[in-house]
C-alpha cells in the first residue's frame, strides 16, 4: 500500500497548517507516482460529483417503487436527462449545466403551475355548468370540450410549447 499526503494551501492568516488542511490518498498500486494518484482521484471525484448532482437535481433513484426494473429505468432516465442538459449546454455555448438545469426547471414549474391553475378553473366552470344542466341538457359536454380545447391551445402557445414557436426559438 502507498499513502500520499497532500497539504492544501495555507491561508495568509494562519501560521501553520491544521488537520483540515491535509488530505491522504491511499492506493494498493505501489508503482503509481504521486501525480498519477492525484489524476485518478480527480477522475473518481468527477464521478462522485455526477452522482451527487444526479440525486439532487436529476431525479436519480427518487421513484417510489422497490422494483428492480424501476431502479434500472431511473439510472437510464437520469443519464438521458444529463445528456439533454449537456447537449443544451453545448448549444448555448458558455452557459453551465446548472444554469441550463435551472432554466428548464423554471419552465417545468411554470407548466405545472399552469396545469394546476387550469384544474381549479375547470372545477369552477364545471360547477357552474352543472347548475345550468337542466337548461342546456347534453350540450354541456360539447361546451366543456370546447373550453378544454381552447384552454389547451392557449397554454401551449403561452408557454411556447407549440411546434411553430419551438422551431422559431431554435433558429
Amino acid at each position: 500500500m502507498r499513502l500520499l499526503f497532500v497539504r492544501g494551501t495555507v491561508d495568509t492568516e494562519k501560521t501553520s497548517a491544521g488537520k483540515h488542511d491535509w488530505a491522504v490518498f491511499l492506493t494498493t498500486d505501489v508503482t503509481l507516482e504521486p501525480p498519477r494518484i492525484l489524476e485518478i482521484y480527480a477522475l473518481r471525484w468527477a464521478i462522485e460529483v455526477y452522482f451527487k448532482e444526479a440525486k439532487q437535481h436529476l431525479g436519480f433513484l427518487k421513484e417510489q417503487s422497490n422494483h428492480y426494473a424501476a431502479y434500472i429505468a431511473s439510472i437510464h432516465l437520469t443519464a438521458i436527462r444529463f445528456c439533454f442538459l449537456l447537449s443544451a449546454k453545448q448549444e448555448q455555448g458558455a452557459c453551465g449545466i446548472s444554469e441550463i438545469g435551472r432554466a428548464l426547471s423554471t419552465n417545468v414549474t411554470r407548466i405545472d403551475f399552469a396545469a394546476r391553475l387550469w384544474q381549479v378553473f375547470r372545477a369552477l366552470i364545471t360547477g357552474a355548468l352543472d347548475e345550468l344542466k337542466n337548461l342546456l341538457g347534453e350540450s354541456i359536454t360539447i361546451i366543456m370540450n370546447s373550453i378544454e380545447l381552447h384552454i389547451q391551445r392557449f397554454f401551449v402557445q403561452a408557454l411556447q410549447l407549440d411546434p411553430q414557436t419551438m422551431r422559431l426559438e431554435a433558429l
